[in-house]
């Protein structure tokens, strides 16, 4: 006969009651539902519990409130977490944890207390106490509390293992062995630091920062998990991985992100730190419900990231004397313009570095801060305590600022603000999300902003797009023919002068793309007395465009045709980027 476990031990010899009689007396089971439960029992050979749970007679927590009283056995409302011992919890792997639906607590007096919803399964006891080499004693927990709090401590203490084995990831590892290798997935709360999943979530990112990818794309589908990474603004398939392999790998990243593995139903935003080969890199996660399970992005932001210069973000000569002059203004509004991922936020912290010093007060607000800049005071935007930009931008007015940067003019609160900044001694800069220059007045005006509040605080506006350049490593010339030249908007009787076009035949080192890294365009929307008076006229943006290239402006197709015959891009990238936006003939 098997040995009882010590702390059922204590009680042989006693009378214990029925269990069967405590249900009736104490928790309201009839005598008539007991007599079926006990035929069936006769029948199954089961327990009488777990009888009366199958015959909706009792539910699993009145059961073991039952077994509490009839062992002598305390019963827990709720787990501790917060006095948990972390210690004792990682010595018992999660798979027997939940296996067995127990959870150890703490020790005091050398015995451990261990938080279960069965106290008779002696096996998972005596293991207990051989896992630990000290006496196990039982308190009695509800399932649900019990399976909660193994999710939460377990998870708790892989999030502090995890980021421990990221701290510096150092050797790069070869993704397709990693998936070879991985044979079935597994529970990765019970894995360690050498689990093939670990490894190769560890491979990705080195990978990532490696290739220079800005974001790392984890997409489920019916039949395979897709990573993708967006280098130099396009996206590149890299790993196809089984479908099996999902749960694991966004658990993995969800416990580096210090986010909830067990809700699958809603979007999740989350952030991690890591040190890849001795670089510091932010990791912005977020993860959303898809028809095939989680979809993770990963942003990766490198936390010693500097701000670029103007001379080094493609600014030509003329456009880099105007944004130097306007960035030593005493007051006004600068605003860039362009899509998402067109680099406006670089182009702005260039122009902030241009005039940083000790005699002025910089300060920003972001949503995130992307780039470190030393002297600056850097606000980044918490909408979960009401730091929205408007919010931010009073506060940050309070500080006595000279300058001042908005991540972004999303609402017409925000763009009042930054006006009457603007209008009282201050310089501002910011961004908005329009396709061109002269569509940012437009766009003021729609939000419900003043013509005459424009026209008085808006100094320029400068939009922008990044091109491709082509990769030095495999650069070829070739000859243009007649319909790339009308592409670009190229006269055709103007080409003679000219020498050949260039492109990328692909190599390693571009990852047979042809393209490696990236370069501004601009053109830059000057206020003058034509255009004050067009935007008090509440004229279209496409009348304020055509003003602005009668008085000299450079359009973003000019910039991108200059960029082509200077033998850095190609055609198909500047068609691809501006996509036909307000083509004019470049050379007329």
């Amino acid at each position: 006969m098997k040995k009882q476990p010590s702390h059922v031990r204590s009680h042989v010899g006693q009378a214990r009651p029925f269990l069967g009689e405590l249900l009736v007396n104490n928790f309201g089971l009839s005598p008539t539902q007991l007599e079926l439960a006990l035929e069936k029992q006769r029948h199954e050979g089961k327990r009488l519990g777990e009888v009366c749970v199958s015959l909706h007679m009792s539910n699993e927590e009145t059961v073991v409130r039952a077994l509490s009283q009839q062992l002598q056995l305390p019963f827990f409302d709720r787990i501790p977490l917060e006095a948990v011992n972390v210690e004792l919890v990682s010595q018992v792997p999660i798979a027997f944890a939940k296996q067995y639906r127990l959870l150890p607590l703490w020790e005091k007096g050398g015995v451990v207390t261990v938080a279960s919803t069965d106290p008779l399964d002696y096996a998972a006891t005596d293991d207990l106490q051989l896992i630990f080499h000290k006496p196990v004693h039982m308190v009695l927990v509800a399932p649900n509390i019990v399976l909660a709090g193994i999710n939460q401590v377990y998870e708790q203490t892989a999030h502090h293992h995890a980021v421990h084995a990221m701290e510096n990831i150092q050797e790069e590892e070869s993704l397709d062995h990693l998936v070879h290798e991985i044979e079935k997935p597994q529970d990765l709360l019970d894995t360690n630091d050498d689990a093939p999943i670990i490894r190769l979530v560890n491979s990705m990112l080195f990978q990532g920062v490696k290739q220079r990818a800005s974001d790392i794309h984890v997409e489920s589908y019916e039949e395979e998990l897709v990573v993708r990474y967006r280098i130099d603004g396009i996206l590149y398939p890299i790993l196809s991985l089984p479908a099996r392999l999902h749960l694991s790998i966004l658990s993995r990243i969800k416990i580096l992100a210090t986010l909830d593995i067990a809700e699958k139903r809603l979007p999740q935003d989350g952030r991690f730190a890591v040190r890849i080969a001795g670089r510091s890199v932010d990791i912005r996660v977020s993860v959303i419900p898809t028809a095939y399970g989680e979809r993770a992005v990963l942003r990766i932001l490198e936390k010693n990231n500097k701000a670029l210069g103007l001379g080094a973000i493609g600014l030509s000569q003329d456009l880099f004397k105007q944004v130097s002059q306007q960035s030593h203004l005493s007051h006004g509004i600068v605003l860039v313009t362009g899509p998402t991922g067109s680099g406006k936020t670089t182009t702005l912290y260039a122009a902030l570095s241009q005039i940083n010093g000790t005699e002025r007060n910089i300060l920003t607000i972001e949503d995130p801060v992307e780039y470190q800049l030393p002297g600056a005071g850097q606000i980044q935007v918490n909408p979960k305590i009401n730091l929205t930009f408007a919010n931010g931008l009073r506060s940050i007015l309070r500080q006595d600022p000279d300058v001042v940067m908005v991540g972004e003019i999303r609402d017409q609160e925000t763009a009042e603000i930054a006006i009457h900044a603007s209008l009282t001694g201050h310089l501002v800069f910011s961004t908005l999300h329009t396709n061109d220059s002269a569509g940012a007045i437009t766009r003021l005006i729609d939000m419900g902003i003043e013509p005459f509040l424009i026209t008085s605080s808006v100094v320029a506006v400068l939009a922008q797009r990044l091109l491709r350049t082509i990769c030095s490593e495999c650069r070829t010339p070739y000859t243009p023919d007649s319909a790339e030249l009308r592409k670009l908007g190229l006269p055709l009787s103007e080409w003679d002068s000219l020498s050949h076009f260039y492109r990328g035949r692909g190599c390693a080192a571009c990852l047979e793309t042809g393209y490696r890294g990236r370069i501004g365009i601009f053109e830059m929307l000057t206020m003058n007395d034509e255009i004050r008076a067009k935007t008090l006229a509440r004229d279209d943006a496409t009348q304020i465009r055509l003003a602005s290239i009668q008085h000299g402006m450079n359009t973003l197709w000019a910039e991108g045709a200059q960029l082509v015959l200077a033998g850095k891009s190609t055609t198909e990238e500047v068609v691809r980027v501006l996509q036909d936006e307000g083509r004019e003939s470049v050379l007329t």
